[in-house]
């Protein structure tokens, strides 16, 4: 019984290093195989990032620019709004007379007549 012991023993011995080093080796494999998925995977987040910081700060110039262009739209509009009213006073004033009216009157239909009469030739 001893002899069969040995030989059993020598013969888990022969095969236990041979399995031991060969699930060694495919988990080493494995586990370098998992690193570099890994670290190609970073890469392209990194890479990612990258863009999405350029495009954020893209997007960045771009609304700085637009709000820069509203705020000058903005004053201009305020000016016209001025000058407007202040038009309209004016005309407030001229349409209070009726001598005016009619002054007005008469300058319009020439206005029209003339605009008209161009129009017609051009």
């Amino acid at each position: 019984m001893n002899s069969r012991r040995d030989t059993r023993n020598s013969r888990v011995a022969l095969f236990d290093g041979i399995e031991e080093g060969g699930i060694r080796a495919a988990s080493s494999y494995s586990h370098e195989i998992d690193e570099h998925d890994n670290e190609r995977a970073m890469e392209g987040l990194q890479d990612r990032v990258n863009l999405l910081k350029r495009l954020s700060g893209d997007v960045h110039e771009e609304v700085e620019t637009h709000n820069r262009m509203l705020d000058r739209m903005g004053n201009d509009m305020d000016s016209s709004r001025g000058i407007l009213s202040g038009t309209m006073d004016k005309f407030k004033m001229v349409f209070e007379t009726k001598s005016s009216r009619r002054m007005f009157t008469l300058v319009a239909s020439f206005v029209v007549i003339f605009l008209i009469v161009y129009y017609l030739t051009r």
